[in-house]
């Protein structure tokens, strides 16, 4: 019995390229303005300071201030921590982020959210 060899190539392509991940980790932070602290080095880089203004959250989630342009994930950790610190903002920072993502009316932006 003989194995005859096959000699084509595989060739793989990606259509979508994977997004750039911000961290958001609960335990750096207890209050809006340590988020606002944290996502300011974290998510904009230390390029700009965001002073925890939700309207202003809104406007840097479009983009234009120090986050990736192509859209990214927002991965909070320990989101249990914040949703028990920041109680009513933890909720509206998370309807914030989901007007930029998919099916938000912002969706454009390309802003995912994954809550760890």
């Amino acid at each position: 019995m003989s194995l005859a060899r096959s000699s084509s190539l595989v060739s793989f392509s990606f259509c979508e390229s994977v997004k750039p991940e911000i961290i958001i980790d609960s335990n750096e932070f207890s209050d809006l303005a340590g988020f606002a602290e944290h996502f300011s080095n974290v998510g904009l880089m230390g390029q700009h300071r965001w002073n925890g203004n939700l309207d202003a959250f809104n406007d840097i989630l479009r983009g234009g201030f120090g986050t990736p342009e192509a859209g990214f994930t927002i991965v909070w950790r320990n989101h249990k921590k914040s949703r028990r610190d920041l109680a009513q903002a933890f909720d509206t920072l998370l309807d914030i982020i989901r007007v930029h993502g998919p099916g938000g009316e912002e969706a454009v932006d390309q802003i995912d959210l994954r809550l760890e």
